[in-house]
């Protein structure tokens, strides 16, 4: 063993130790960096983790991706401690909408149901009368009755793909975006392919080159039968089967980390390398040590708001979950 390796098994054999002590589950978002990833009790997207936050026996939940998903975990474990390494890992998407701008567009269409995407404050949330992640965005828009309006937000690719998707007339989409992934461009993206012809492609729906790439795959710029929209866990549980040689990969580039961990045959390449969120980067292998240590930072939520915004994320969480199960 190297002396790295010997300093990143100490390091992980502390965080284990220190988590045991605290009685906490350590979650993971997959855009974390590998070394957060493979320290984790649980790894996945927004919807896996809020359904673990909910269920979890652990005391403690420490949660290692930016702010609202920590905020997501109390909302589903009010009597929990959660904690996240820094308060400061905000989101560029959910910092597009706050409640105020909320409720004067619900203002402007009474009766429209309002379908929160999960990267949202618990504020917003309050006001939403159910959330959803990317992985479950079309079958919560769908739950909802066809000729009731529906109000989408905050990230506007998203809400185009659920729109293509549910083929919902009645919906609006508010124009938000994260800074990351509407920075992979669909110049990018046929250059990758042109460099990478027989590629799979995958493409998260927060993607500035998600509704071009339903165009271009259309008129055969891009290989149709290999061109697939997904969620994080859309692309891992496609990564799981795939034979092709290589495969590109459109999302924040941490993804990559747990598509190679499941499938070592495949090659996957960003389509961006620079699609790394500062924001999840935040959370360093030494603040996720202060915080089993010190116990910082802790989520704390006002009761009433966290009342009103629970409602809205556990209908998201029982969306699509078998009858009887936990």
């Amino acid at each position: 063993m190297t002396v790295g390796q010997s300093t990143v098994r100490n390091w992980q054999d502390e965080v284990r130790r220190l988590a045991r002590e605290r009685d906490a589950v350590l979650l993971a978002h997959n855009y974390q960096e590998p070394a957060i990833q493979d320290v984790a009790d649980h790894v996945g997207d927004s919807l896996a983790l809020s359904r673990i936050a909910a269920e979890t026996d652990a005391s403690t939940i420490v949660f290692c991706g930016v702010h609202f998903m920590a905020e997501t975990a109390k909302l589903l474990s009010p009597d929990k401690t959660v904690l996240i390494p820094t308060a400061q890992a905000g989101c560029s998407l959910a910092d597009t909408i706050d409640a105020d701008q909320l409720r004067a567009w619900k203002a402007q269409h009474p009766g429209a149901a309002v379908v929160a995407y999960v990267n949202t404050s618990a504020a917003v949330k309050a006001e939403a009368d159910v959330c959803c992640t990317s992985s479950n965005a079309v079958e919560v828009v769908n739950s909802i009755p066809a000729d009731q309006p529906v109000l989408f937000l905050p990230d506007q690719f998203l809400g185009e793909h659920v729109r293509r998707q549910t083929g919902r007339k009645n919906m609006e989409v508010w124009m938000g975006e994260c800074h990351v992934h509407a920075g992979i461009s669909p110049v990018e993206l046929r250059a990758q392919v042109a460099a990478n012809p027989d590629a799979e492609v995958l493409v998260h729906p927060e993607c500035g080159c998600a509704s071009s790439t339903i165009w271009l795959a259309g008129r055969g710029d891009l290989p149709a039968e290999r061109t697939h929209i997904l969620s994080t866990a859309g692309m891992l549980e496609s990564a799981r089967g795939m034979t092709a040689k290589t495969a590109l990969v459109a999302t924040e580039i941490g993804m990559l980390h747990q598509l190679r961990k499941v499938n070592q045959q495949t090659t996957f390449l960003p389509v961006n390398p620079k699609a790394s969120c500062r924001f999840m980067k935040m959370i360093t292998p030494e603040l996720l040590l202060r915080c089993l240590r010190e116990g910082r930072d802790e989520i704390q939520l006002p009761p009433d708001l966290a009342e009103r915004a629970r409602r809205s994320v556990q209908r998201m969480v029982a969306i699509g979950k078998p009858a009887g199960a936990r």
